[in-house]
């Protein structure tokens, strides 16, 4: 895949580009394996995984490799498809490490599938960098060879609440009179969520009137939003992955919900702008980046220019916004360089030691890993889907529109 640039590049700038591709074509590999959902009810995510991955190693490449001592490589990932299953995703972290001598490796799609292939990689010593399992749950079990550089899934949708509340208090009323509905995924990371959430309420006083768990195929939330019609909550936070947001998007507008905020996870994944049109306008949504926002580094750019030159080199997202798992993903990759290069070895223990010591400054944010493995840098936002656009609205410093509400059902 070649990487094209958005940018018109001074004569010298090009040369020096070349100059950098071409030594990095002389470089040797680093392998990373990955078991990755390209099937199942995660593949959309999955792929956009893969792609993140894929476009970093290429813009490292570019930029003339790892370079490790005085040797210079280049990442490969060998990949298989987990199906979505955790047992599978368990089995093939096997195969990777004992079949293909994997010895470094890049994350599944989800916490659950994280969650089944971290015993693996621990059991063997195994540094991972995942970007797509957000699950605090990850994050107590004492390992040491997990890493995540995205925020985790407790602060997804608790900043939903803290709105809320900002709302109420404008409208002279106190912030525990907001009424708290939520409908999740039988999952870990939505599970989180709804602690997440939960937790909030309770800080304002604020009562959950409708706590539900979505139907297992995810298809059909008819019942809940029944009952949302009835109880009028004021808040209403909806976590089901990318099918989820689906449908939740859809039903939504079918059965013209009046709820004066609605808070999401995976809209953009889901495309629910392409695929629902005016269903989606006012619908908030959970994202652990944007490229609206200042970030920037060396090997990417800014994170603006980091979705145009991902559009450039995947055209099928060119009419719809960069999902924030493409962007993760590629920070994953971007980790793994920057450790390889301080560690100055291919030793699978000095990288991990370089991984946890890692404070980096990229175009998705701040990477800094606690002591459990997960990123203590980065907060998450909320973008607000105004007119077809998503437009950053919370926190307050990281806003680039100003909230629309109450929400305008359609």
């Amino acid at each position: 895949m070649k990487i094209k640039s958005t940018a018109v590049a001074l004569a010298t700038g090009v040369l020096l580009a070349f100059s950098g591709a071409a030594q990095a074509e002389d470089c040797e590999t680093i392998t990373l394996g990955s078991a990755i959902s390209l099937t199942g009810k995660y593949a959309t995510n999955g792929v956009h995984a893969k792609n993140g991955y894929e476009f970093a190693i290429d813009k490292i490449k570019e930029n003339g490799g790892i370079k490790v001592g005085d040797k210079c490589y280049n990442f490969e990932v060998i990949y298989y498809d987990d199906e979505s299953k955790g047992d599978r995703g368990a089995t093939l972290a096997e195969r990777l490490i004992n079949q293909d001598q994997v010895q470094y490796m890049l994350g599944p799609y989800s916490s659950g599938l994280t969650k089944a292939i971290a015993p693996v990689t621990e059991k063997y010593q195994i540094p991972m960098v995942e970007a797509e399992g957000a699950s605090r749950s990850l994050f107590n079990k004492g390992y040491k060879y997990l890493f995540a550089v995205l925020s985790t899934s407790e602060q997804y949708l608790a900043s939903a609440v803290a709105l809320a509340a900002e709302m109420a208090e404008k409208e002279g009323k106190d912030p525990s009179s907001v009424k708290v509905a939520i409908a999740v995924e039988n999952d870990p990371f939505s599970l989180d969520i709804r602690a997440g959430v939960m937790e909030d309420a309770a800080k304002y006083g604020m009562d959950v009137v409708i706590d539900e768990k979505l139907p297992r195929d995810l298809s059909d939330m008819t019942a809940i939003l029944t009952k949302v019609k009835l109880v009028k909550p004021d808040l209403l936070v909806v976590s089901g992955h990318s099918k989820g947001a689906a449908t939740a998007v859809r039903q939504i507008g079918e059965q013209k919900i009046a709820t004066p905020m609605i808070a999401v996870t995976h809209c953009e994944a889901a495309d629910v702008v392409g695929n629902f049109g005016d269903f989606a306008n006012d619908i908030l949504c959970s994202t652990q980046w944007a490229e609206t926002l200042t970030y920037e580094d060396p090997i990417f750019g800014s994170a603006s220019n980091y979705e145009q030159e991902f559009k450039a080199a995947f055209p099928e997202y060119a009419e719809k916004k960069v999902p924030y798992q493409t962007a993760q993903a590629s920070a994953a990759v971007y980790v793994f360089k920057d450790a390889f290069e301080r560690a100055g070895s291919l030793d699978k223990e000095a990288v991990r030691d370089a991984i946890a010591e890692t404070d980096l400054q990229t175009f998705y944010g701040g990477i800094k890993f606690s002591e459990a493995g997960n990123n203590i840098a980065k907060p998450m936002v909320l973008r607000q889907i105004q007119e077809g656009e998503y437009n950053v609205v919370a926190p307050s410093e990281f806003a680039s529109h100003e909230l629309n509400w109450p929400r305008q059902p359609n």
